[in-house]
């Protein structure tokens, strides 16, 4: 067990969780109970904001400090390439690191588990050893590669196939016990300061909580027979009524009580543990969900506040409990976790990881607008969504599977880029129109404002403007790339040898 608790570091995402389904946040159903509890010793944050809609581009920019288009990682290049992760400075400064989780996208092929020591993956159709060496070098030419992208997105929906035929298994809905049963064992049995991060998927679509959760929250639904896969809703070839959206959403509180129960378990080990009182302890989720808001399902092809206005919760003995109305990004986290590990605007980082900016941190509590390296003085948070490649093919293959056709200027082909302030939201989109809210008088965002003239909407606009011309990159389509029989002759033997075993090499 660590001798040096007053640095260490616990980093929870819940996958996918929606803010206003937690009790903590005054949803009127029981769903977070412990959380409430870990509220009375925790900063509640009202307006944290996600730089993306879905898990591999989040989990990029808390790991990097950067935005999306700083980093890269989206589904049009899924990997991050170069930028230096959070595990990877912390490692240098003598920290024992690691990373549990049941999330397909947090694994070597991605890159996103560099500078962690210990990493498990506990995706029953894509483990651990299949997705390090030689593959990972595999799963990034594929994706690099016109042709063979297809093989990648292949293996994509079939891992998704095979993780929604486990997860329908009762005796196998999740992997969150096992999650957290490893993180109590590394924390045991670290001598060093610790940084341990976990992602918890139950949330995530399918939804099969277990059977004493689904009485509380969904009693008498089967949930073999909902609606459990997004794209049938989004491309049009299932209707959902209301009777079934009621049954969906009760599943899915289920499973939020599910995650809570687990977190339960840890939080009452650490406290038993002499684990609690100096730890930074962060809770929030990577993005949410959509159930029916703005006839979407899921989180795909829109950026509504439902998605990415995320819960956040912080514990830290230098942070006052209580609720805490300022926006607030969670690439600040980033930042955060450095300030507490000691870190400051001078540390030097020989390997090129971005610097702690205080101005960031929520532990110092200083106004945003004192940032000078902020754009907007910090009162805007932006977020980013590429092209959706990996939803797309799997929409595309629902609606030609009902006979429907799916228009190409729609929102589903389109990239969006957002500028948010609590008061408002300025949405940029690449094939429809723009959109504008006033999250102030309209939270559930069901009258845009773009042709209105709001000075609020204009000064976001410009926010977002600055923006793009300062940090986002311009959206182009792909470089010409190189045909297969050139990859393949720069492939190693060995990693020839596992696309020839994968059956997509003769």
């Amino acid at each position: 067990m660590s001798d040096g608790t007053d640095r260490n570091v616990i980093f929870i995402v819940m996958d996918t969780v929606r803010k206003d389904h937690l009790s903590v946040y005054d949803y009127d159903r029981p769903t977070t109970p412990a959380l409430d509890r870990f509220a009375e010793e925790a900063r509640v944050f009202d307006q944290a904001v996600a730089p993306a809609p879905w898990t591999l581009p989040v989990h990029a920019s808390l790991f990097t400090g950067l935005y999306p288009s700083q980093h890269g990682a989206n589904q049009e290049q899924p990997y991050l390439e170069s930028s230096v992760t959070l595990a990877e400075t912390l490692s240098s400064q003598g920290y024992s690191t690691a990373c549990y989780t049941s999330n397909t996208w947090i694994t070597p092929y991605t890159k996103l588990t560099r500078g962690f020591d210990d990493h498990d993956n506990f995706f029953e159709a894509l483990p651990s050893d299949v997705l390090s060496g030689p593959l990972a070098r595999v799963w990034k030419e594929m994706n690099d590669r016109k042709t063979l992208r297809t093989v990648a997105n292949w293996l994509v929906k079939a891992g998704n196939v095979v993780h929604e035929y486990f997860a329908s298994n009762q005796q196998a809905d999740s992997k969150t016990p096992a999650v957290i049963d490893r993180t109590i064992e590394f924390i045991d049995s670290t001598e060093e300061p610790y940084f341990t991060f976990l992602n918890l998927m139950d949330a995530h679509l399918p939804y099969h909580p277990p059977q004493q959760h689904r009485e509380e929250f969904a009693p008498g639904v089967d949930s073999t027979t909902v609606c459990q896969n997004s794209k049938e809703y989004n491309s049009g070839a299932r209707a959902i009524d209301e009777e079934e959206w009621n049954a969906i959403t009760g599943l899915y509180d289920a499973e939020i009580r599910h995650i809570d129960a687990e977190l339960s378990r840890l939080f009452e080990w650490l406290r038993a543990n002499g684990e609690w009182e100096n730890t930074l302890i962060v809770v929030c989720a990577d993005h949410g969900e959509l159930h029916s808001e703005h006839d979407l399902y899921g989180h795909e092809f829109g950026l509504y506040d439902p998605i990415i206005n995320v819960p956040l919760l912080v514990k830290h003995p230098d942070l006052a409990a209580g609720r805490d109305d300022r926006q607030t990004e969670l690439l600040d986290l980033y930042h955060t976790v450095l300030d507490h590990a000691g870190m400051t605007p001078t540390s030097a980082f020989e390997n090129g990881a971005v610097s702690v900016d205080p101005v960031r941190s929520l532990l110092s509590e200083p106004d945003r607008t004192d940032g000078d390296a902020l754009i907007d003085g910090g009162a805007t948070a932006f977020v980013e969504y590429s092209r959706p490649v990996i939803e797309l093919n799997q929409l595309e293959g629902k609606a030609q599977a009902a006979g429907i056709t799916i228009d190409e200027e729609s929102r589903f082909y389109s990239r969006m880029r957002a500028a948010r302030r609590p008061t408002g939201k300025y949405v940029r989109n690449e094939r429809i129109p723009d959109e504008s809210y006033r999250l102030d008088d309209d939270p559930e965002e069901q009258t845009d404002l773009i042709d209105a003239d709001d000075p609020i909407i204009t000064d976001i606009e410009a926010a977002l403007e600055t923006f793009e011309s300062e940090i986002a990159r311009q959206w182009t389509d792909s470089p010409t790339q190189a045909d297969d029989e050139e990859l393949l002759d720069e492939m190693s033997e060995q990693a020839k040898e596992r696309l020839e075993h994968l059956g997509y090499k003769e």
